[in-house]
């Protein structure tokens, strides 16, 4: 990053932070869990599932939940989450058993939770019952050309907030194919789908609600021009290559010669 003219810092001489607040859109599948005291009834309140521990099969009674499975399968995604967590429907709305359907597109998790804590006090009483409820994770996916293949793909990190160079730098950095100056993301909005280029050479890119990586990004790694001319990744190799040309060209050119 170079510094900028345009980087906004505040009276501190520190960074404001500038963190988008995620909002749930349509097929966003939720991780519900209600903890309770350990002679708590609050799972016959959801399902069977839950009785049992949740999907992980723990043995602690004080947790009942749906969905809490780690890891994925090898084509995306996490199998266990798909099939037990809440669903988003075309509608907006997930169906909680024993609460009923309740908003959840263009909503934030904390407003989710709140509801749902409220419908858990209507039926339990208050401050015996806790509502979790979060996505999984920060899902994001990077899309790079035949020099990126190592980066490319769905990535998964179970933090509350994530930078785009901490994102990079999780999955090993950016090669020189890389055109830092056109890094293409889009942002999956409940209005529809946003659309943005950064440039990460510019230090003022950290006020930019991009800088955040958000759950369902989609991130695209532009090769550089001059790396698709076949002559190398930098100009030492680009040298390199056209002096090799050279001089297998006078090694033709002397041998037809001596002929």
């Amino acid at each position: 990053m170079q510094p900028s003219e345009s980087l906004v810092i505040n009276e501190e001489g520190l960074v404001p932070y500038n963190i988008p607040t995620y909002r749930i859109t349509k097929n966003d599948i939720l991780n519900l869990n209600i903890v309770t005291t350990p002679k708590g009834d609050a799972a016959q309140f959801y399902s069977s599932l839950n009785s049992s521990g949740g999907v992980n099969g723990t043995s602690n009674p004080a947790l009942s939940g749906i969905g809490g499975a780690t890891g994925g399968s090898a084509t995306g995604g996490n199998m266990n989450f798909y099939f037990n967590g809440l669903k988003v429907d075309s509608k907006g709305d997930i169906n909680v058993f024993g609460i009923g359907y309740v908003k959840a597109e263009g909503r934030t998790v904390e407003d989710i939770s709140q509801e749902l804590q409220e419908k858990v006090n209507e039926n339990f009483q208050e401050g015996k019952a806790e509502v979790r409820l979060n996505t999984n994770g920060i899902t994001y996916y990077i899309l790079g050309d035949v020099e990126t293949t190592g980066l490319s793909g769905e990535k998964v990190v179970h933090k509350n907030t994530l930078t785009i160079t901490e994102a990079l730098a999780i999955n090993g950095g950016l090669n020189r194919t890389i055109d830092r100056k056109n890094i293409v993301i889009h942002r999956k909005l409940p209005e529809g789908i946003k659309k943005a280029r950064i440039d990460l050479t510019r230090e003022d890119i950290m006020n930019s609600p991009f800088y955040y990586v958000q759950n369902g990004d989609e991130i695209y790694l532009n090769t550089r021009g001059k790396s698709l001319n076949g002559f190398g990744k930098d100009p030492v190799q680009t040298l390199t290559t056209g002096v090799s040309v050279i001089t297998t060209a006078l090694s033709i050119y002397l041998l037809l010669k001596n002929l």
